[in-house]
């Protein structure tokens, strides 16, 4: 039985298994989970399977344990979970189908299981690599052309969505989006149509699944963000459209660097721009470059972080906005800028990465977009905070604590309370007193 193996390759006793079942357990409210050492024997020895939500617990402790997705199919404990099958990047399309409905329908019915669901920090550098080499072997596919009603219908919800996400934050209508997928769009994966239809589907599809994504990321829910992505890059390798399927590799890398994971989220976007070889997609490129001077300015690595930037503006320089399709609209300068200023502000370059803060905060206002101007605010508080200018960093944190309040977006809170502990470096003085207080509802709540 494959548990046995990977309980002997933990270092695990069955009594310590038992254990950590319990403890995660507790912390998840399944209080009535509660096996032994006796329980662990009955499951290796005697080939029991324990009921529900114990695969699953079993499943996240040895992930944990050796540092990359094991699923309950892997322990031998029957199929995998809609919570583990989405983080595999399956050569069938019927499984991916099967997989991000299943997954929607979690997302939806909030299940706990889903909610605690771990980021797995290597998850998709897997998938990133199959995408890519999947990709750059297609060849075009000429067939009868058909009619597309279906399709054009779930692209013009599309623009609904993201624009819900921009001005109100992911938290606000992902569920919602959730639905609508689930009721119109995957039913229609799975019904037979020509291959024009099935491609267009397929990135239409993508792109919707790919926002779920991007809003449960921006509202903090690191595990399902994943998930949601992974799966909307092995339906945009349907699609045959590598200019989107690298736009999901972005997000997986800007994730995996937020998370800590700044190695990772550069390969991801390494393999982004590889796959963008064969076509030409300026917004998506300088996001990817971008994206990789975050990781290398999570590092440490100024020289690199410089040139990434600089190849990044080479890139936006030659950005046409009206060629560029739908899910590029907000790779415009209130977006690139602020993710510039950011990898400045994490090298403690204030002077670089102010300039490029009060860029997109200038854009951000007139787009009255609350949570870049949000995010890049902090970016700006923190670089005055470097300069040891309190009065100034203090009016800027001022204006991210007002911008935050306007939106449901996690990532803005974080930002908030990053700037409020930075400036406690300052000690007791009033201005730090006075952002401490204002700031206490918002962090609270």
């Amino acid at each position: 039985m494959q548990l046995e193996g990977l309980l002997a390759r933990s270092g695990w006793s069955r009594g310590e298994l038992a254990r950590q079942v319990r403890t995660l357990a507790f912390e998840r409210g399944e209080h009535h989970v509660r096996p032994d050492a006796s329980s662990v024997r009955r499951w290796v020895d005697e080939g029991e399977h324990p009921r529900p939500p114990v695969p699953a617990l079993l499943a996240d402790l040895f992930s944990t344990r050796f540092g990359y997705r094991v699923t309950t199919y892997d322990l031998g404990l029957g199929d995998a979970s809609a919570v583990d099958r989405s983080l595999t990047y399956s050569a069938s399309l019927d499984e991916t189908v099967e997989a991000v409905a299943d997954l929607g329908r979690a997302d939806v019915d909030r299940r706990k299981l889903l909610a605690a669901a771990p980021f797995a920090a290597i998850a998709a550098i897997g998938p990133s690599r199959d995408w890519l080499l999947n990709t750059l072997d297609q060849l075009p596919d000429e067939r009868q052309t058909v009619r597309l009603e279906d399709v054009t219908a779930v692209k013009n919800m599309f623009g609904t969505f993201q624009e819900m996400d921009i001005f109100q934050g992911g938290g606000s209508g992902r569920l919602v989006l959730a639905a609508y997928m689930n009721e119109h769009v995957y039913p229609l994966l799975r019904r037979s149509h020509t291959e024009e239809v099935r491609q267009a589907l397929c990135e239409a599809a993508s792109e919707q699944t790919y926002l779920l994504g991007w809003m449960a990321f921006d509202n903090g829910e690191h595990g399902t963000a994943q998930r949601y992505l992974i799966q909307a890059l092995r339906l945009a390798e349907e699609s045959k459209d590598a200019a989107l399927g690298a736009h999901v590799l972005a997000g997986l890398a800007d994730q995996a660097t937020l998370l800590g994971h700044p190695h990772e989220g550069r390969r991801l976007a390494q393999a982004g721009r590889q796959g963008l070889s064969k076509v030409n997609s300026p917004a998506c490129m300088a996001d990817l470059w971008t994206l990789e001077a975050r990781a290398l300015a999570a590092v440490g690595d100024k020289v690199g972080t410089a040139q990434a930037v600089n190849a990044a503006e080479h890139a936006f320089a030659n950005v046409v906005p009206d060629k560029e399709p739908e899910w590029a609209k907000f790779i415009d300068e209130a977006y690139i800028c602020g993710e510039w200023a950011n990898a400045f502000r994490d090298l403690g370059q204030p002077e670089d990465a102010a300039p490029h803060a009060r860029r997109s905060i200038a854009h951000a206002r007139n787009q009255n977009r609350a949570r870049r101007g949000a995010l890049s605010s902090a970016a700006l508080a923190v670089a005055h905070i470097q300069n040891r200018d309190l009065e100034a960093a203090h009016a800027a944190a001022v204006r991210t604590l007002n911008l935050s309040s306007k939106v449901k977006s996690s990532r803005s809170v974080e930002a908030v309370r990053d700037v409020r502990s930075r400036m406690m470096s300052f000690g007791p003085h009033p201005l730090v007193a006075d952002f401490n207080e204002r700031s206490r509802a918002l962090l609270v709540a």
